[in-house]
């Protein structure tokens, strides 16, 4: 009697089996998905020159989110690139290696100043006010422990004055200090960002810049808030000062990137 060829096909096949592969392509397509979904912001990548750069997966199709407290909506991916000339030549002609600045690196925010281009109004709390806002201009908030910064002078890795501290920005919500405001010895006033900082018990110290560095810091356009692109701006400037601001580790720096173009180039 012969053997029915279905039973030759599914013999070998059970209910456990047919399950299992059913998993596997659903985790395969699970994980399709999440990395595309992941696609929607900073793709597609770019070469060194600026093209596209090929990808594994597509870029996922446009999705429309709507944005909270009236602030319209947000297409992503939505393929706009920041426009703005980045002060930065190639040290090499393939592609991978590091870019020189060509002018000052922490006013041009390039390299470890760089920032990212935010959107330049505020991050707002649940009600639909700023988070960040002066100390002054709140009034609700005390310093209940460790030494109270204002009105030491405060002072750049050259141990020299270049203000002093006037005020204290806080993150309402969080009740957390986000930057001290510094007013300096020309009237101005500059923003430091809290992480950057040592209170001393006779002054604060900023270890990333010098004293005539703080004039070249970014200005904020309000004084009540600061916006999400300002924010940026400010970190980048003084997280930059610790390659920038100091003569041996550029000159170390240099030294590498010449030793990276020899390497680059073909014998």
């Amino acid at each position: 009697m012969d053997t029915p060829y279905g039973w030759l096909f599914f013999g070998n096949f059970d209910l456990a089996l047919i399950s299992l592969y059913l998993f596997w392509l659903f985790f395969a397509g699970l994980i399709v998905y999440i990395q595309r979904e992941n696609m929607r912001e900073g793709y597609p990548l770019e070469n060194d020159d600026g093209s596209h750069a090929n990808s594994l997966l597509p870029v996922p199709e446009a999705k429309t989110f709507v944005l909270p407290h009236g602030r319209g909506e947000y297409n992503a991916p939505d393929f706009v690139r920041e426009q703005r000339e980045l002060a930065l030549a190639p040290t090499a002609g393939s592609g991978g290696f590091p870019f020189a600045p060509t002018g000052d690196p922490m006013k041009d925010g390039v390299g470890p100043a760089s920032w990212a281009m935010r959107r330049d109004e505020p991050e707002l709390d649940g009600h639909a006010h700023p988070k960040i806002q002066p100390m002054a201009k709140v009034g609700d908030f005390a310093v209940s422990a460790g030494r109270d910064p204002r009105g030491l002078p405060v002072v750049g890795n050259d141990q020299k004055s270049a203000g002093k501290i006037t005020d204290m920005w806080v993150d309402v919500p969080e009740q957390l200090v986000r930057y001290l405001e510094a007013t300096l010895e020309d009237g101005t006033k500059r923003l430091i960002p809290m992480q950057m900082v040592r209170i001393k018990s006779n002054m604060v110290y900023v270890n990333s810049i010098d004293a005539a560095s703080f004039t070249d810091a970014p200005v904020i356009a309000s004084d009540a808030q600061i916006t999400k692109l300002e924010e940026e701006k400010v970190s980048g400037f003084y997280a930059g000062g610790y390659l920038y601001r100091s003569d041996k580790r550029i000159t170390s720096a240099t030294k590498l990137g010449i030793l990276m173009g020899m390497l680059s180039k073909p014998a």
